[in-house]
């Protein structure tokens, strides 16, 4: 466990703060490459866990917030983009489209605006829990201020 933020999340703390967000980083005590581990550690239901996941549409970059309750119907999600191919991105896709490590992707804080989806199965929880950059880092957000920092589209997912 990192003793004080990572630098990827130093930078998504000051992206969080310009844009008013409610919830300040926390570090885990273990990594959370998965909406389970991150729910265990935050004693939190699983659905309160917003997955990040970026998908490769067409070449371009695109953004799922999802609750950790579901997996992404990706054909569901190119006919909402518009894209004729969705599909899973590479390590190094995600790390070039966001500045960060999959398994720590946050929902903000990339070099260049990510077309993003926020599942509308995160509405049903006040406090949901976001990556924080790093793999060891969440904050605490809601589904409003989820859609209103990234600019996101609110979107059936599954």
């Amino acid at each position: 466990m990192p003793e004080k933020l990572p630098a990827n999340a130093v930078h998504v703390a000051d992206v969080l703060r310009g844009l008013g967000a409610t919830g300040e980083i926390v570090i885990l005590p273990e990594m959370a490459p998965t909406a389970a581990t991150a729910a265990a550690q935050l004693g939190c239901e699983v659905g309160a866990i917003a997955n990040s996941l970026i998908f490769d549409a067409d070449g371009a970059p695109l953004l799922v917030l999802t609750s950790g309750a579901h997996r992404v119907n990706v054909e569901l999600i190119a006919g909402i983009v518009g894209a004729r191919k969705v599909r899973r991105a590479s390590p190094e896709f995600v790390r070039d489209a966001t500045g960060q490590p999959i398994g720590g992707v946050a929902p903000v804080g990339h070099p260049a605006p990510v077309r993003t989806l926020v599942d509308t199965w995160l509405g049903k929880h006040e406090v949901v829990w976001a990556a924080g950059g790093h793999p060891h880092t969440v904050f605490p957000t809601s589904f409003d201020e989820l859609v209103r920092m990234t600019g996101g589209t609110p979107a059936d997912v599954e």
